[in-house]
C-alpha cells in the first residue's frame, strides 16, 4: 500500500464545472440558466441552442466531467490521498448549491475547489468565485453551518496540463500526409472574450493589454510549440486565434476567429493546420461544435488540410497534476515549505485572488479570494 498522504486541513475536494445539457429537453432551459438576467427571449435561445441539437441536445461536458472524477479518484487512492472527490455545475445539475449543501451535511468543512478552467479571467475564476458565494449565502440562509472554501490556483502552466496537450499536438503532426507535415502551422485556440475583459483580467498589476489572459495562454502555446520543436526537429509556426465569441457585435472582442485565421494562412499559402485548443481542458461543445464542425467546414472549402488536437480530458497525468495542486496547497495552509510546479515564464499562479482580480462587470461578492465576505 502506498503512504498515505497528507490532504489536511483539507477534507473534500470540489470538481466545479460550467455544466451542460443531457438531452433535447434540456437545451433550452440550460441556456436560460447560463444567460439568467440577460432578457434574451426563448425563441432567440432555441436559435442558439441548436449547436447542442446537431448533437441530439446532449453536451459532451457532463460524461467528460464523470470521467474525470473517475480519474481523480482512483488517482487520490492509488497514492494513499484520503480525500472524497465532490462534483457540482454552475448552470445544470448536479447544482453546485446542491452539492455544497450535500457536503456539509457529510461533515465536509474545509474544501477545496478544482475549477475546469485553466486561466484567469472574469468568466474563468471570478464568475465561479461569484457562484460559490451566491451557493454559500444560500446554505447560510437554510442555517447551515458554513465549510471553509478555497481554491486551487491557476494550472495553465502545469507540466501535468501541459505535456497531454503536447502529445496531442505530435499526433495531430503525425496524421497529417507527409508532404504537409513539416509545413504545418499551428493554431492555438481558445475562448474569445470582451477585450476589456481581457485587459482587467488577473491581478491588478497585470492588467493591461491582454492582460494575464492573453499572456497565460501565449506562454503555454510557447512551451508547446519549442516542446514540439525539441522532439521532432522542425520549428513550426504558431499563433494565439481565438474562437466562441458570442455577445453583442459591437462590443470589441478578442481576434482573429479561428475561421479568419484559416483563411488569412491559406491565403499566404500555408500547407497544413493543427489546432490545438489549450484554452479548454476537455472537449466539450465549443471544441466539437467550433472547431470540429464549424472550423473544419471552413478549412475542407478552402482545400486546407487540418486536423485539431486533444485537450488534457482525464488523462492520468492530469489527474496527478491535481493531487499536486492539492498538497502544494494543503502544504502552504499548513505552514509546511512548499515549491510550487510550474513550466515557462510566468511561474506558479497566486493561491488567493487579490483584491481588484478579474473584477466583475457590477459588484458582487465572490467567495475564495481577498474580498471573500466568507473567510
Amino acid at each position: 500500500m502506498p503512504d498515505a498522504l497528507d490532504a489536511s486541513p483539507y477534507d473534500a475536494l470540489l470538481l466545479l464545472s460550467f455544466g451542460g445539457p443531457e438531452g433535447p429537453d434540456d437545451v433550452v432551459p440550460f441556456l436560460e440558466n447560463v444567460t439568467r438576467g440577460r432578457g434574451i427571449p426563448k425563441e432567440r435561445l432555441k436559435e442558439v441552442g441548436q449547436h447542442y441539437f446537431l448533437f441530439g441536445g446532449v453536451s459532451p461536458i457532463n460524461d467528460q466531467n464523470r470521467a474525470l472524477l473517475d480519474a481523480l479518484r482512483k488517482d487520490f487512492a492509488g497514492h494513499g490521498l484520503d480525500l472524497p472527490v465532490y462534483w457540482g455545475n454552475r448552470n445544470w445539475a448536479p447544482y453546485l448549491t446542491d452539492t455544497l449543501r450535500e457536503m456539509v451535511r457529510d461533515g465536509r468543512r474545509r474544501i477545496l475547489v478544482l475549477a475546469t478552467s485553466a486561466y484567469a479571467s472574469y468568466s474563468g475564476c471570478r464568475q465561479y468565485r461569484e457562484n460559490l458565494a451566491d451557493s454559500l449565502a444560500a446554505l447560510e440562509a437554510e442555517g447551515l453551518e458554513l465549510p471553509k472554501i478555497d481554491k486551487l490556483r491557476h494550472y495553465f502552466n502545469h507540466p501535468g496540463f501541459v505535456e497531454p496537450m503536447t502529445d496531442g499536438v505530435l499526433r495531430s503532426l503525425a496524421d497529417l500526409p507527409e508532404e504537409v507535415r513539416d509545413g504545418a502551422h499551428l493554431a492555438f485556440t481558445t475562448h474569445s472574450i470582451p477585450i476589456s475583459a481581457a485587459d482587467t483580467s488577473g491581478p491588478a498589476g497585470e492588467h493591461g493589454d491582454g492582460g494575464a489572459y492573453v499572456r497565460q495562454h501565449l506562454d503555454v502555446a510557447r512551451l508547446i510549440a519549442e516542446a514540439v520543436r525539441e522532439r521532432t526537429g522542425v520549428d513550426h509556426p504558431w499563433q494565439l486565434v481565438y474562437q466562441s465569441r458570442s455577445g453583442a457585435p459591437h462590443i470589441p472582442w478578442l481576434e482573429p476567429d479561428i475561421c479568419d485565421h484559416l483563411e488569412e494562412r491559406h491565403a499566404a499559402g500555408v500547407p497544413a493546420v493543427v489546432m490545438a485548443p489549450i484554452g479548454f481542458v476537455s472537449d466539450h461543445m465549443e471544441v466539437l461544435y467550433d472547431l470540429d464542425t464549424e472550423a473544419t467546414a471552413r478549412a475542407a472549402e478552402l482545400g486546407l488540410p487540418v486536423r485539431r488536437s486533444a485537450t488534457v480530458g482525464a488523462d492520468p497525468r492530469f489527474a496527478a497534476a491535481v493531487r499536486e495542486l492539492v498538497l502544494e496547497r494543503a502544504a502552504a495552509e499548513s505552514g509546511r515549505a512548499v515549491t510550487p510546479c510550474a513550466l515557462g515564464a510566468l511561474g506558479a499562479s497566486h493561491d488567493l485572488c487579490p483584491v481588484g482580480c478579474c473584477p466583475a462587470r457590477a459588484p458582487r461578492p465572490a467567495a475564495a479570494g481577498a474580498d471573500s465576505p466568507y473567510a
